[in-house]
């Protein structure tokens, strides 16, 4: 699978927005994106005029790369949510929050999505008690996502527990700290997700 190897750094400066890809470090003082918050390279401080297609296009990127998805994953993903019922640009982000990947970070067991991606392919959880490597599968009401006892001594993971107050708890996820469990109660819906996100950008983007 491609993988992006350079600077993540880069990527939140490129869309101009802090993308909390590095975990801990985006809240330090280290932060590239809060020491220089404006686009990488020799031209980055130079005032552009951007089309209305480059707008939809950042928008594009940056929800793709916020979540760590390939331009392929990232297709599939809107044209299954183009399929169902509801609002496309909704639908696409509700899939996204499902990931497995997605909600081991959001409850806390990983630093970052790319953490918890790796993660989930090295074994370290289960859904309903069933060993799950996939970081694509979505998670559904009602499932319960553990830490297999074998993970819970692993650093990686219980320094992640301790900063999870940091970020807070989606409403939609239960966490049982004590048991290195969460459960999904609800689907997300628009309101929980508060990063900027214009959805409608990418849904006119490929409708075109």
């Amino acid at each position: 699978m491609a993988r992006y190897r350079g600077s993540v750094c880069r990527i939140c400066r490129r869309e101009n927005l802090k993308l909390f890809l590095k975990g801990d470090r985006c809240y330090s003082d280290k932060c590239a994106f809060d020491r220089r918050s404006y686009p990488p390279g020799q031209h980055g401080q130079r005032r552009t005029k951007v089309s209305d297609y480059g707008i939809q296009l950042r928008e594009k990127q940056k929800i793709k790369r916020m979540y760590g998805l390939t331009e392929k994953q990232f297709h599939l993903t809107f044209k299954k949510a183009d399929r169902a019922k509801g609002i496309t640009g909704t639908n696409l982000l509700v899939n996204l929050e499902r990931r497995l990947d997605n909600v081991i970070y959001r409850l806390g067991f990983a630093d970052c999505r790319t953490q918890a991606r790796q993660m989930v392919r090295h074994n370290h959880f289960t859904v309903n008690g069933h060993k799950v490597n996939i970081p694509s599968a979505q998670v559904n009401i009602g499932d319960t996502i553990e830490v297999r006892e074998k993970s819970r001594a692993v650093a990686v993971i219980t320094n992640a527990m301790e900063a999870v107050a940091r970020r807070g708890l989606p409403q939609w996820l239960e966490l049982d700290k004590a048991n290195f469990k969460g459960v999904v109660n609800a689907y997300p819906v628009r309101e929980d997700l508060t990063m900027p996100m214009q959805e409608q950008l990418i849904v006119e983007l490929y409708s075109k």
